[in-house]
């Protein structure tokens, strides 16, 4: 005699797939995810840098292609050094501190010396490198966190005193950002400060310590941003850029009108008209923007998507690391690409105000891609070095 069926059959239908498709994902390797998840950026990158940047190589440079093949140079360069960092055990960067401190700092020095530095458009941040141009601010930022990551587990012991785990690190980060905002660079400079703040948390060092920030931050921003006449019309602007809409709100309303444009699924890959001159840095800072128009809506989301899964793997990576370096290390790069992300798309739609920063894997430009490629080598090395054992 047949038995009742039992209720807990496996599911059919729709959920069952959608839960056999979770299943599956989850079985990956968190370093396979996380491949997938950067060739996913990269490759629509590629493509969106070529709808984007066509017109304007095409006028400079009498080849529609031109800023597509310096990319997917940069492509090759930095998915070789991704590979070779995901080989090196992070755990060598305990004893690399002093060097990564002094690279940081010598870099930095170096680009403000006339004849050393390429100044252009009034700001003095890149060396030449044959026919490249190398933006050391851009490697600056992951060397920056690998230190602090590493001088917090070398201090754990002392991590309540602030005269041990507080002020030379707030002090060492001063003086990173003072030699940035001489190039100028303050997109870079509010970066490094708000993963310092947010990496002293994690390391231990007692949150009420974290409070002598607020002021620093609030003389820093008079001094450096209300003070600055150029500074504060993107504040301004970025509040009604209506009051201005042939200057400082000028980009802004270009981005808007090419997000609009594109509606739900948008005007189809190369079809986008604000690329032709009338968004600056469509296919950098703003390229986000090309992808609303031509993509549409659901080309935002899918954007949007890949980075969430980006950084939930890199939270998991964190989570599952086996010491305590590995955790920092892991929590540190992984809110540094996904920070850069949400202020990138932050500043395209209209809900930040305008700084440089570009979208990790998608916008045009080998420093950054090659310096985020570094940050994702090395969690995948971390990721690699956790053994089997996960945390879901």
């Amino acid at each position: 005699m047949a038995g009742p069926i039992s209720d807990t059959s496996p599911c059919t239908g729709a959920e069952g797939a959608n839960e056999r498709q979770a299943a599956s994902w989850h079985a990956l390797s968190l370093e396979t995810q996380l491949w997938i998840e950067v060739s996913l950026l990269v490759a629509l990158g590629l493509v969106m840098i070529f709808s984007a940047s066509s017109i304007m190589a095409l006028k400079r440079f009498s080849d529609p292609a031109h800023y597509m093949k310096r990319h997917f140079m940069y492509m090759l360069v930095g998915m070789a050094v991704m590979v070779l960092m995901s080989r090196f055990n992070y755990r060598r960067s305990l004893d690399l501190m002093g060097v990564l401190l002094i690279t940081t700092l010598f870099s930095l020095l170096l680009v403000l010396i006339p004849g050393v530095g390429v100044e252009l458009n009034g700001a003095r941040r890149w060396f030449t490198l044959g026919t490249f141009l190398l933006q050391p601010a851009e490697f600056a930022k992951v060397l920056w966190i690998v230190y602090l990551c590493a001088s917090l587990v070398k201090k754990q012991d002392r991590i309540k005193s602030l005269r041990i785990s507080f002020w030379p690190h707030m002090l060492l980060c001063g003086l990173i950002g003072l030699l940035l905002l001489k190039q100028p660079d303050f997109g870079t400079t509010f970066m490094i400060g708000c993963l310092t703040v947010i990496m002293l948390a994690a390391g231990g060092v007692p949150l009420r310590s974290l409070l002598i920030c607020a002021p620093f931050a609030g003389f820093g921003f008079y001094k450096y941003v209300y003070l600055v006449p150029y500074r504060w019309e993107r504040v301004t602007a970025f509040s009604n850029p209506w009051t201005d809409p042939l200057d400082s709100g000028y980009q802004l309303i270009q981005a808007w009108i090419a997000v609009g444009s594109g509606g739900f699924f948008g005007k189809g890959l190369g079809a986008g008209q604000q690329k032709m001159f009338y968004l600056p840095e469509s296919f950098t800072d703003f390229i986000l923007a090309v992808i609303g128009e031509e993509l549409g809506f659901v080309g935002i989301l899918a954007v949007c998507v890949i980075f969430f899964f980006l950084f939930q793997t890199g939270l998991r990576i964190s989570r599952n690391a086996p010491d305590l370096l590995g955790v920092l290390l892991a929590l540190g790069l992984t809110m540094l690409l996904s920070l850069q992300a949400l202020l990138n798309m932050g500043v395209v739609l209209g809900l930040v105000p305008t700084k440089g920063m570009p979208l990790p894997f998608i916008s045009y430009g080998g420093s950054a891609f090659t310096a985020n490629c570094i940050a994702v080598g090395m969690l995948m090395n971390i990721a690699r070095n956790s053994g089997t054992r996960r945390i879901e």
